[in-house]
């Protein structure tokens, strides 16, 4: 039997594992990735950009272990449940979270020094800081205007902890709190990795279980990206394709949703440009879930497997891998994750996964006790 603390624990080791190790080739597409690296397999990977100057790092690190924003937001946000000690919706996004990521510092590995998170996040996470503490927007409403992607969903796995064992509440509580950050199928996102999480807690569960419990909560195009992307995954199981076959397959399969492909790169040339890439829409999905969740039916869910085929694939390499990770991470606890990347994403990151596990378990218990003393008050309420 794996017990609830482990389960925390492999979540959040398996968040920063998935996350450093599809850092440093992240906006690569699958072939560029072949080129420098063949099949990346390691935390020990050099960044691509570390030999191209001052002026393509921007002053950054990345590779050996590095985490990025994935990690930092997951972090940032179990800090939350900890003070708040509570279900948490959009208020608490443009309250203590706004504080976490804005104005308090923490150790930014990307920058080797303490900062506020905020200076490290891409724009469309920026965009909290522009609606909430700028703008001073109604928190439910944070998310509109902003880019849609995967930016929510990528730091949603503390909500799924939470609600273990209850997918729909984990859903209904990531689409609450994250609706102050994304909008449309990146908010949807948001709702179904949490409850995906929430479900992989779930003794005896298995990949099955998590991909039906993603379809059935899932709306729009989300839902019909991962039925057609885990379905794929089941069918071509029964082939002996290569990997390279199977990531251009699976490209293949998420198009429609998301018509981005290997263009990821902002570029001047794109200004002024009308585009679909990145809006709303109801029959769009990110891609990052749909592959995430199509590796590990492909590989049956085995651990690394699943990450590193999640990585290996491009594009978007780190949230695709923390996505895979936090799902297979609440499933299996820390069994399968070697020590030593364990050793190394501490010692690089300045993180004690132990007492990061240890504290955050203890508040979701804490939580998940008070929603059964509600439960319990139900039962009175009907006559049991």
């Amino acid at each position: 039997m794996i017990s609830f603390e482990d389960r925390v624990k492999g979540v959040l080791i398996s968040t920063a594992l998935g996350d450093s190790l599809g850092a440093p080739v992240e906006k690569l597409s699958r072939e560029e990735i072949d080129q420098k690296y063949g099949y990346v397999t390691t935390l020990k990977t050099q960044w691509y950009k570390e030999a191209l100057g001052e002026e393509a790092t921007l002053g950054k690190r990345r590779g050996n272990g590095i985490i990025t924003d994935d990690t930092l937001m997951t972090l940032a946000l179990c800090r939350v449940y900890k003070k708040e000690e509570r279900h948490l919706d959009a208020y608490d996004l443009a309250n203590e979270f706004t504080k976490e990521i804005a104005f308090r510092k923490t150790f930014i590995p990307e920058f080797d020094r303490d900062a506020h998170i905020l200076d490290r996040l891409f724009y469309p996470e920026k965009h909290i800081f522009l609606r909430h503490v700028l703008a001073n927007c109604e928190p439910r409403e944070g998310g509109m205007g902003n880019m849609v992607n995967c930016g929510a969903a990528m730091y949603m796995a503390p909500i799924g902890i939470v609600n273990a064992g209850n997918p729909l509440a984990a859903y209904n509580e990531a689409i609450a709190f994250a609706s102050g950050h994304q909008v449309s199928y990146g908010l949807e996102a948001a709702g179904v990795l949490a409850a995906c999480v929430a479900c992989a807690f779930t003794p005896n569960s298995s990949v099955e279980d998590v991909v039906k419990t993603a379809i059935a909560l899932a709306k729009d195009g989300t839902k019909q990206a991962i039925i057609a992307l885990t379905n794929k995954a089941k069918e071509l199981k029964k082939h002996n394709c290569s990997y390279d076959e199977l990531v251009t397959i699976l490209h293949d399969c998420i198009a429609p949703f998301s018509p981005m492909g290997d263009d990821v790169h902002r570029k001047i040339e794109k200004i002024g440009i009308p585009s679909n890439h990145y809006t709303p829409s109801r029959l769009f999905s990110i891609e990052e879930l749909p592959l995430a969740l199509a590796f590990i039916v492909y590989n049956d869910g085995e651990y690394y497997k699943s990450i590193l085929d999640g990585i290996n694939s491009g594009r978007d390499t780190d949230s695709i891998g923390v996505m895979v990770g936090v799902i297979l991470g609440a499933m299996y606890g820390t069994k399968y994750i070697k020590e030593e990347d364990v050793d190394i994403l501490s010692r690089t990151n300045q993180i004690n996964f132990a007492k990061e596990a240890t504290t955050f378990t203890a508040v979701a218990k804490q939580i998940i006790e008070k929603d059964l003393q509600i439960i319990r008050k139900q039962e009175g309420i009907i006559g049991h």
